[in-house]
């Protein structure tokens, strides 16, 4: 019976030893994910970011592009101001979406700075 009893034990210890190890385990592992996970979106942040300055060069390189096309039209086919004036707005409207935070990303109206007069 103490020969059972012995071989028992060490079994037990093993067991325990196991156990502590993949406690261990379970925490590294936890640890390397989350520096991952955090490694993930600080790179998925930058995409976003690089994103928005392509799209805002792309738009203003548009710009300039239709801009140099009506600079080198013929004179024949000039358009009146108002035609003129609404183009300027709908280009000011598209550069202002290009330009301002994501409507997630925008403060909260009790967030704001009063207006200081």
């Amino acid at each position: 019976m103490f020969g059972k009893r012995t071989h028992l034990s060490h079994l037990e210890a093993r067991k325990q030893l196991l156990v502590a190890e993949s406690n261990l385990n379970r925490v590294q592992l936890r640890q390397e994910w989350d520096t991952m996970a955090h490694g993930v979106r600080d790179l998925a942040h930058h995409a976003r970011t690089i994103l928005g300055w392509v799209s805002t060069v792309a738009l203003l390189m548009a710009g300039v592009k239709a801009w140099r096309r009506g600079a080198s039209a013929p004179t024949a086919s000039k358009s009146s101001w108002a035609h003129r004036l609404l183009n300027g707005a709908r280009v000011a409207w598209t550069a202002w979406h290009a330009l301002s935070p994501p409507v997630g990303k925008r403060p909260e109206v009790s967030e704001r700075r009063p207006i200081e007069e």
